[in-house]
């Protein structure tokens, strides 16, 4: 890494004087936000880009920039993927991996955040899920298409910090719930998936690596009202006084900026089984007042192996 990022670099900074001609990338949840921008910089670099949605009508108008801009043989095509179904995203990885052409890099970047208490179409926890459990079994399914010098970017958040994911109780069966606790859990197992992924694939030169994009007020956020936001800003600059860190928005172009630094400009050898925030690997923090840094737990290697066995346990598949 010979550049040094940060919090305000965008895709263009980030991926400035970068070809990827010849790259082949999926990135999930194309429908909007941070999915559409990181399409787009991929693109418009040269990549070929597959982009995963729920929905491919909305996806389709919400691409349009991403085409538009796509130079050097990068181009977008599009293919449906519910993560909340099961069905779909076997069906989903059934016809990619039918296709049979490799990837570079995956980016399992489409998830949903605070939500009301709710169940997937397989009956999981809304949240654990489609954030986790989904991009799971899409991931592995499609292992074999990851190329050995490929990566995979998990798209976690800070809010991992809320909570520890709860290997006894995932579904909330006999906790309580709460819709951010939901959330950190299913964020802290975006993390923990791309530690474990990374020791069972690293010997072949695939690493794997979590990123937070930071705050952006994109449709992720569409379960909170006004005044649930602006309570959660509040909560948070009031947590950090003391360190002197103060909560700022980014732009959709900054909070992508990670996902495209992790995948193809920084180290692999530095992001893989580690999680990145601000276009740099974040240190190890426990203390509640930082804004910044990543939890013990969210890194445990035996926690992620942990997690990984009662996945495959509740998906019915074994990886």
């Amino acid at each position: 890494m010979t550049q040094s990022f940060g919090a305000t670099s965008t895709t263009d900074d980030v991926l400035a004087d970068v070809d990827l001609r010849g790259k082949r990338v999926l990135v999930t949840g194309v429908s909007a936000g941070l999915g559409v921008e990181t399409a787009r910089a991929l693109a418009a670099h040269g990549a070929q880009v597959v982009g995963a949605a729920r929905d491919l009508a909305k996806a389709e108008r919400a691409t349009a920039q991403v085409r538009a801009d796509a130079a050097n043989g990068g181009s977008l095509e599009l293919t449906e993927l519910d993560l909340a179904n099961l069905i779909s995203v076997r069906a989903c990885a059934d016809a990619l991996v039918a296709n049979g052409r490799p990837f570079d890099l995956v980016i399992a970047n489409a998830g949903v955040m605070a939500t009301p208490f709710g169940k997937t179409a397989d009956g999981f926890e809304t949240q654990f899920g489609t954030n986790h459990l989904g991009h799971f079994v899409l991931v592995n399914r499609i292992a074999s298409l990851i190329k050995d010098s490929g990566r995979l970017v998990n798209l976690s958040s800070a809010g991992h910090r809320f909570s520890d994911v709860n290997l006894e109780d995932p579904n909330f069966e006999t906790t309580p719930y709460t819709e951010f606790g939901a959330y950190g859990r299913s964020k802290t197992a975006n993390i923990l998936f791309a530690v474990e992924f990374d020791r069972r694939h690293k010997g072949r030169g695939v690493r794997a690596t979590a990123v937070h994009p930071g705050g952006i007020e994109t449709e992720l956020s569409r379960h909170m009202g006004a005044d649930q936001i602006q309570a959660l800003v509040d909560r948070i600059n009031a947590s950090t006084a003391r360190t002197g860190e103060t909560f700022a928005w980014k732009t959709i172009p900054q909070g992508a900026a990670t996902s495209v630094w992790a995948g193809v400009v920084a180290d692999a050898g530095a992001v893989g089984g580690r999680y990145c925030e601000d276009c740099h690997v974040a240190e190890l923090q426990e203390n509640p007042e930082a804004r910044t840094g990543v939890r013990a737990y969210a890194l445990d290697g035996e926690h992620a192996k942990a997690l990984w066995t009662l996945s495959e346990k509740m998906v019915g598949e074994t990886f």
